[in-house]
Protein backbone atom coordinates (compact mmCIF):
# COMPACT_ATOMS: atom_id res chain seq x y z
CA UNK A 1 0.00 0.00 0.00
CA UNK A 2 1.43 3.76 -0.58
CA UNK A 3 2.93 5.48 2.65
CA UNK A 4 -0.32 6.73 3.74
CA UNK A 5 1.70 9.60 5.61
CA UNK A 6 3.27 10.99 2.02
CA UNK A 7 0.99 12.74 -0.51
CA UNK A 8 0.67 10.41 -3.61
CA UNK A 9 2.44 11.97 -6.67
CA UNK A 10 0.82 12.06 -9.82
CA UNK A 11 2.09 11.02 -13.50
CA UNK A 12 0.15 14.61 -14.62
CA UNK A 13 -1.33 17.13 -12.75
CA UNK A 14 -3.34 19.55 -15.39
CA UNK A 15 -3.66 23.29 -13.74
CA UNK A 16 -6.66 25.53 -13.69
CA UNK A 17 -6.11 28.68 -11.95
CA UNK A 18 -8.22 31.80 -10.47
CA UNK A 19 -6.86 33.21 -14.22
CA UNK A 20 -8.61 30.88 -16.30
CA UNK A 21 -11.66 30.78 -14.37
CA UNK A 22 -11.95 34.14 -14.99
CA UNK A 23 -11.48 34.64 -18.37
CA UNK A 24 -13.71 32.00 -18.59
CA UNK A 25 -16.40 33.52 -17.28
CA UNK A 26 -15.53 36.70 -18.82
CA UNK A 27 -16.47 35.51 -21.79
CA UNK A 28 -19.43 33.50 -21.09
CA UNK A 29 -20.91 36.89 -19.36
CA UNK A 30 -20.13 38.77 -22.81
CA UNK A 31 -22.47 36.71 -24.35
CA UNK A 32 -19.72 36.09 -28.10
CA UNK A 33 -18.85 32.23 -26.76
CA UNK A 34 -18.40 30.24 -29.86
CA UNK A 35 -16.15 31.68 -33.08
CA UNK A 36 -15.52 34.72 -31.87
CA UNK A 37 -12.87 37.55 -30.71
CA UNK A 38 -11.19 34.83 -28.50
CA UNK A 39 -10.51 32.58 -31.02
CA UNK A 40 -8.80 34.80 -33.22
CA UNK A 41 -6.74 36.16 -30.22
CA UNK A 42 -5.41 32.65 -29.47
CA UNK A 43 -4.67 32.13 -33.26
CA UNK A 44 -2.48 34.79 -33.46
CA UNK A 45 -0.59 34.05 -30.22
CA UNK A 46 -0.10 30.48 -30.85
CA UNK A 47 1.39 30.84 -34.40
CA UNK A 48 4.38 32.61 -32.45
CA UNK A 49 4.90 29.48 -30.85
CA UNK A 50 4.60 27.69 -33.70
CA UNK A 51 6.56 29.88 -35.59
CA UNK A 52 3.97 29.97 -38.53
CA UNK A 53 2.16 32.91 -40.70
CA UNK A 54 -1.23 31.52 -39.66
CA UNK A 55 -2.75 29.16 -37.35
CA UNK A 56 -6.48 27.90 -37.27
CA UNK A 57 -8.47 26.86 -34.06
CA UNK A 58 -10.48 23.71 -33.80
CA UNK A 59 -12.19 21.44 -31.25
CA UNK A 60 -9.71 18.89 -30.33
CA UNK A 61 -6.14 17.51 -31.52
CA UNK A 62 -7.78 14.87 -33.47
CA UNK A 63 -9.97 17.24 -35.68
CA UNK A 64 -6.35 19.06 -36.36
CA UNK A 65 -5.16 16.39 -37.77
CA UNK A 66 -8.16 15.26 -40.08
CA UNK A 67 -8.94 18.64 -41.09
CA UNK A 68 -5.42 19.12 -41.97
CA UNK A 69 -5.52 15.93 -44.43
CA UNK A 70 -8.85 17.26 -45.53
CA UNK A 71 -7.45 20.49 -46.79
CA UNK A 72 -4.73 18.44 -48.49
CA UNK A 73 -6.78 16.46 -50.43
CA UNK A 74 -6.06 13.13 -48.90
CA UNK A 75 -8.44 10.85 -49.42
CA UNK A 76 -9.26 7.28 -50.61
CA UNK A 77 -6.77 5.71 -52.57
CA UNK A 78 -3.45 7.43 -50.75
CA UNK A 79 -1.06 6.19 -47.93
CA UNK A 80 -0.07 8.57 -45.31
CA UNK A 81 3.24 7.05 -43.53
CA UNK A 82 3.05 7.08 -39.48
CA UNK A 83 4.47 5.91 -36.87
CA UNK A 84 2.68 2.74 -34.71
CA UNK A 85 4.15 4.17 -31.33
CA UNK A 86 1.55 6.72 -30.74
CA UNK A 87 -1.64 7.53 -29.54
CA UNK A 88 -4.40 6.01 -31.95
CA UNK A 89 -5.30 9.51 -32.91
CA UNK A 90 -2.63 9.38 -35.59
CA UNK A 91 -3.74 6.91 -37.64
CA UNK A 92 -7.31 7.25 -36.93
CA UNK A 93 -7.41 10.72 -38.95
CA UNK A 94 -5.90 9.15 -41.96
CA UNK A 95 -8.39 6.37 -41.49
CA UNK A 96 -11.19 9.01 -41.27
CA UNK A 97 -10.63 11.10 -44.47
CA UNK A 98 -10.36 7.37 -46.48
CA UNK A 99 -7.35 7.21 -46.76
CA UNK A 100 -4.26 4.20 -45.48
CA UNK A 101 -1.71 4.67 -42.68
CA UNK A 102 1.11 2.80 -43.63
CA UNK A 103 3.15 1.97 -40.65
CA UNK A 104 6.77 2.94 -39.98
CA UNK A 105 9.06 1.78 -36.92
CA UNK A 106 10.72 4.10 -34.56
CA UNK A 107 14.17 5.37 -33.58
CA UNK A 108 15.72 3.78 -30.21
CA UNK A 109 16.33 6.90 -28.96
CA UNK A 110 13.93 9.67 -29.85
CA UNK A 111 10.68 7.40 -29.92
CA UNK A 112 9.93 9.18 -32.93
CA UNK A 113 9.60 7.66 -36.50
CA UNK A 114 12.51 6.09 -38.18
CA UNK A 115 13.16 8.29 -41.94
CA UNK A 116 14.96 5.63 -43.29
CA UNK A 117 12.28 2.68 -42.21
CA UNK A 118 9.74 5.69 -44.01
CA UNK A 119 11.42 6.35 -46.81
CA UNK A 120 11.36 2.19 -47.16
CA UNK A 121 7.68 2.47 -47.87
CA UNK A 122 7.44 5.46 -49.82
CA UNK A 123 4.94 3.96 -53.09
CA UNK A 124 3.35 5.02 -55.70
CA UNK A 125 0.24 5.87 -53.52
CA UNK A 126 2.38 7.61 -50.80
CA UNK A 127 1.29 11.23 -50.87
CA UNK A 128 2.39 12.56 -46.86
CA UNK A 129 4.27 11.73 -43.78
CA UNK A 130 2.93 12.42 -40.37
CA UNK A 131 6.01 12.60 -38.07
CA UNK A 132 4.66 12.11 -34.35
CA UNK A 133 6.80 14.75 -31.90
CA UNK A 134 6.61 11.95 -29.31
CA UNK A 135 6.46 12.73 -25.63
CA UNK A 136 7.81 16.06 -26.61
CA UNK A 137 10.94 14.96 -28.36
CA UNK A 138 11.21 16.10 -31.68
CA UNK A 139 11.37 14.12 -34.52
CA UNK A 140 14.51 14.22 -37.18
CA UNK A 141 12.78 17.11 -39.33
CA UNK A 142 16.24 17.60 -40.97
CA UNK A 143 15.73 14.27 -42.55
CA UNK A 144 12.08 13.91 -42.79
CA UNK A 145 11.83 16.99 -45.16
CA UNK A 146 14.43 15.83 -47.07
CA UNK A 147 12.63 13.01 -47.25
CA UNK A 148 9.51 14.69 -48.34
CA UNK A 149 11.47 17.13 -50.94
CA UNK A 150 12.96 14.49 -53.25
CA UNK A 151 9.46 12.50 -53.08
CA UNK A 152 7.30 15.89 -53.48
CA UNK A 153 5.52 14.21 -50.30
CA UNK A 154 3.31 16.63 -47.69
CA UNK A 155 4.31 16.77 -44.43
CA UNK A 156 1.97 16.66 -41.46
CA UNK A 157 3.76 17.27 -38.19
CA UNK A 158 1.39 15.47 -35.16
CA UNK A 159 3.07 17.97 -32.06
CA UNK A 160 0.42 17.23 -30.06
CA UNK A 161 2.76 16.22 -27.28
CA UNK A 162 5.26 19.07 -28.12
CA UNK A 163 4.09 22.73 -27.85
CA UNK A 164 7.46 24.99 -27.88
CA UNK A 165 9.42 21.91 -29.00
CA UNK A 166 12.35 22.47 -31.77
CA UNK A 167 15.00 21.26 -33.67
CA UNK A 168 18.15 23.29 -34.02
CA UNK A 169 15.80 26.32 -32.79
CA UNK A 170 13.25 26.08 -35.17
CA UNK A 171 9.53 25.50 -33.87
CA UNK A 172 7.98 22.13 -34.76
CA UNK A 173 4.63 23.14 -36.57
CA UNK A 174 6.72 24.96 -38.84
CA UNK A 175 8.77 22.24 -40.79
CA UNK A 176 5.54 20.54 -42.57
CA UNK A 177 3.12 22.02 -44.86
CA UNK A 178 1.31 22.14 -41.37
CA UNK A 179 1.62 21.14 -38.09
CA UNK A 180 -1.02 20.15 -35.51
CA UNK A 181 -1.28 21.02 -31.65
CA UNK A 182 -3.93 19.20 -28.95
CA UNK A 183 -4.74 21.76 -25.76
CA UNK A 184 -6.29 18.37 -23.75
CA UNK A 185 -6.15 19.12 -20.02
CA UNK A 186 -3.55 16.52 -19.83
CA UNK A 187 -0.85 18.43 -22.62
CA UNK A 188 1.84 21.08 -21.25
CA UNK A 189 -0.66 23.52 -21.47
CA UNK A 190 -4.34 23.08 -22.11
CA UNK A 191 -7.77 24.67 -22.88
CA UNK A 192 -9.35 22.58 -21.24
CA UNK A 193 -10.23 20.96 -24.76
CA UNK A 194 -9.56 22.00 -28.19
CA UNK A 195 -6.80 22.24 -30.89
CA UNK A 196 -4.78 24.11 -33.46
CA UNK A 197 -3.18 24.01 -36.76
CA UNK A 198 -0.16 25.68 -37.89
CA UNK A 199 0.61 26.71 -41.32
CA UNK A 200 2.69 29.18 -43.85
CA UNK A 201 -0.03 28.49 -46.74
CA UNK A 202 -2.36 31.10 -46.15
CA UNK A 203 -4.95 29.18 -49.06
CA UNK A 204 -4.93 26.18 -46.20
CA UNK A 205 -5.32 28.00 -43.68
CA UNK A 206 -8.34 29.76 -45.05
CA UNK A 207 -9.61 25.73 -46.70
CA UNK A 208 -9.22 24.53 -42.61
CA UNK A 209 -11.21 27.98 -41.42
CA UNK A 210 -14.15 26.57 -44.36
CA UNK A 211 -14.07 22.87 -42.91
CA UNK A 212 -14.24 23.60 -39.50
CA UNK A 213 -17.41 25.70 -40.00
CA UNK A 214 -19.43 23.76 -42.18
CA UNK A 215 -17.78 24.97 -45.13
CA UNK A 216 -18.67 28.68 -44.72
CA UNK A 217 -16.92 31.82 -44.09
CA UNK A 218 -19.94 34.03 -44.80
CA UNK A 219 -23.13 32.64 -43.11
CA UNK A 220 -25.05 31.00 -44.73
CA UNK A 221 -22.85 31.40 -48.20
CA UNK A 222 -21.53 27.36 -47.85
CA UNK A 223 -18.62 27.01 -50.30
CA UNK A 224 -17.91 23.62 -49.56
CA UNK A 225 -18.68 20.96 -47.38
CA UNK A 226 -17.57 21.05 -44.05
CA UNK A 227 -18.21 20.19 -40.66
CA UNK A 228 -18.86 21.85 -36.81
CA UNK A 229 -15.17 21.98 -35.79
CA UNK A 230 -14.81 24.81 -33.76
CA UNK A 231 -13.10 25.96 -30.97
CA UNK A 232 -15.70 28.10 -28.13
CA UNK A 233 -14.11 31.33 -27.28
CA UNK A 234 -14.37 29.89 -23.39
CA UNK A 235 -11.51 27.18 -24.61
CA UNK A 236 -9.46 30.32 -26.34
CA UNK A 237 -10.13 32.52 -23.78
CA UNK A 238 -8.61 29.64 -21.06
CA UNK A 239 -5.69 28.53 -23.59
CA UNK A 240 -4.83 32.57 -24.24
CA UNK A 241 -3.65 32.44 -20.11
CA UNK A 242 -1.71 28.83 -19.95
CA UNK A 243 -0.02 30.14 -23.39
CA UNK A 244 1.29 33.10 -21.11
CA UNK A 245 2.12 30.69 -18.45
CA UNK A 246 3.44 27.90 -21.05
CA UNK A 247 7.24 29.46 -21.18
CA UNK A 248 7.64 29.09 -17.28
CA UNK A 249 6.16 25.48 -17.14
CA UNK A 250 8.42 24.50 -19.42
CA UNK A 251 11.78 25.40 -18.28
CA UNK A 252 10.67 23.48 -15.11
CA UNK A 253 9.63 20.59 -16.70
CA UNK A 254 13.34 20.63 -18.31
CA UNK A 255 14.75 21.38 -15.23
CA UNK A 256 12.76 18.53 -13.42
CA UNK A 257 14.09 16.26 -16.57
CA UNK A 258 17.78 17.45 -15.92
CA UNK A 259 17.50 16.24 -11.93
CA UNK A 260 15.51 12.89 -12.90
CA UNK A 261 18.64 12.35 -15.29
CA UNK A 262 21.38 13.19 -13.16
CA UNK A 263 19.58 11.08 -10.00
CA UNK A 264 18.70 8.03 -12.09
CA UNK A 265 21.93 7.66 -14.26
CA UNK A 266 23.68 5.11 -12.42
CA UNK A 267 20.02 3.21 -11.78
CA UNK A 268 20.73 -0.58 -13.14
CA UNK A 269 17.64 -1.49 -15.02
CA UNK A 270 16.74 1.61 -16.40
CA UNK A 271 17.58 3.73 -19.18
CA UNK A 272 16.96 7.39 -18.76
CA UNK A 273 15.77 9.24 -22.33
CA UNK A 274 18.29 10.44 -24.37
CA UNK A 275 17.71 14.15 -26.18
CA UNK A 276 19.37 14.03 -29.86
CA UNK A 277 21.72 16.59 -31.07
CA UNK A 278 20.07 20.14 -31.71
CA UNK A 279 16.50 18.95 -30.38
CA UNK A 280 14.48 20.59 -27.51
CA UNK A 281 13.22 18.42 -25.61
CA UNK A 282 10.11 19.92 -24.00
CA UNK A 283 9.31 16.35 -21.84
CA UNK A 284 5.79 15.94 -22.36
CA UNK A 285 6.64 12.93 -20.61
CA UNK A 286 9.91 11.91 -18.66
CA UNK A 287 9.82 7.98 -20.24
CA UNK A 288 12.73 5.97 -19.10
CA UNK A 289 13.03 2.39 -20.34
CA UNK A 290 12.51 -1.15 -18.32
CA UNK A 291 13.74 -3.48 -19.93
CA UNK A 292 13.19 -6.20 -17.49
CA UNK A 293 10.09 -6.09 -14.99
CA UNK A 294 8.36 -2.94 -16.51
CA UNK A 295 5.09 -4.10 -15.44
CA UNK A 296 6.19 -4.61 -11.48
CA UNK A 297 7.87 -1.52 -11.87
CA UNK A 298 4.43 0.08 -12.60
CA UNK A 299 2.47 -1.69 -9.39
CA UNK A 300 5.97 -1.16 -6.71
CA UNK A 301 5.85 2.41 -7.99
CA UNK A 302 2.22 2.60 -7.01
CA UNK A 303 2.87 1.12 -3.71
CA UNK A 304 5.44 4.12 -2.69
CA UNK A 305 2.74 7.16 -3.27
CA UNK A 306 5.00 7.68 -6.79
CA UNK A 307 2.23 7.54 -10.19
CA UNK A 308 3.59 6.32 -13.38
CA UNK A 309 2.12 5.36 -16.63
CA UNK A 310 2.83 3.40 -19.94
CA UNK A 311 1.91 5.66 -23.06
CA UNK A 312 1.42 3.15 -25.20
CA UNK A 313 1.30 -0.57 -24.13
CA UNK A 314 -0.46 -1.11 -26.88
CA UNK A 315 1.25 0.29 -30.30
CA UNK A 316 -1.59 1.12 -33.19
CA UNK A 317 -0.30 -1.39 -35.41
CA UNK A 318 -1.84 -4.24 -32.79
CA UNK A 319 -5.08 -2.68 -32.57
CA UNK A 320 -8.08 -4.11 -34.28
CA UNK A 321 -8.65 -1.88 -36.63
CA UNK A 322 -5.09 -1.89 -37.76
CA UNK A 323 -3.95 -5.47 -37.09
CA UNK A 324 -4.82 -7.20 -40.51
CA UNK A 325 -2.11 -4.87 -41.80
CA UNK A 326 0.63 -7.34 -40.81
CA UNK A 327 3.26 -4.73 -39.91
CA UNK A 328 6.51 -6.19 -38.27
CA UNK A 329 7.91 -3.43 -36.21
CA UNK A 330 10.28 -4.37 -33.50
CA UNK A 331 11.51 -1.27 -31.95
CA UNK A 332 7.82 -0.20 -31.64
CA UNK A 333 7.31 -3.95 -30.02
CA UNK A 334 10.06 -3.17 -27.99
CA UNK A 335 9.29 0.20 -26.88
CA UNK A 336 5.51 -0.70 -25.82
CA UNK A 337 7.26 -3.47 -23.88
CA UNK A 338 9.51 -1.31 -21.87
CA UNK A 339 8.57 1.95 -21.83
CA UNK A 340 7.41 3.54 -18.63
CA UNK A 341 6.93 7.88 -17.40
CA UNK A 342 7.61 8.71 -14.49
CA UNK A 343 6.86 12.51 -13.25
CA UNK A 344 8.16 15.34 -14.57
CA UNK A 345 5.21 18.06 -14.35
CA UNK A 346 6.06 21.65 -13.53
CA UNK A 347 4.20 21.50 -9.87
CA UNK A 348 6.63 18.95 -8.50
CA UNK A 349 8.97 19.99 -5.76
CA UNK A 350 12.49 18.89 -5.07
CA UNK A 351 10.93 16.73 -2.64
CA UNK A 352 8.91 14.87 -5.28
CA UNK A 353 11.54 14.45 -7.77
CA UNK A 354 13.97 13.08 -4.62
CA UNK A 355 11.00 10.51 -3.87
CA UNK A 356 10.58 9.60 -7.32
CA UNK A 357 14.53 8.78 -7.93
CA UNK A 358 14.36 7.08 -4.28
CA UNK A 359 11.68 4.63 -5.43
CA UNK A 360 12.78 3.97 -9.12
CA UNK A 361 16.08 3.13 -7.20
CA UNK A 362 14.44 0.78 -4.79
CA UNK A 363 12.93 -1.05 -7.89
CA UNK A 364 13.29 -4.94 -7.33
CA UNK A 365 13.21 -5.95 -11.26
Amino acid sequence: MPDQDREFIPPAKPHIGEAEIEAAVRVLRSGMVVQGPEVAAFEDEFAKIAGTGECVAVNSGTSALQLALLAMGVGPGDEVIVPSFSFAASANAVRLVGADPVFADIEPGSFCIDPEHAASLIGPKTVAIMPVHLYGHPADMTRLTALAERHDLRIIEDACQAHGAQVDGRPVGSFGTAGTFSFYPTKNMHALEGGMVSTDDPKLARTLRLLRNQGMEARYQNEIVGANMRMTDVSAAIGRVQLTQLPEWTERRIRNAARLDAGLAGVEGVVVPPVSPGARHIYHQYTVRVPRGRDAALEQLKAAGIGSAVYYPIPIHRLAPYAHLGAALPETDRAAAEVLSLPVHPSLSDDDLDRVIAAVAALEL
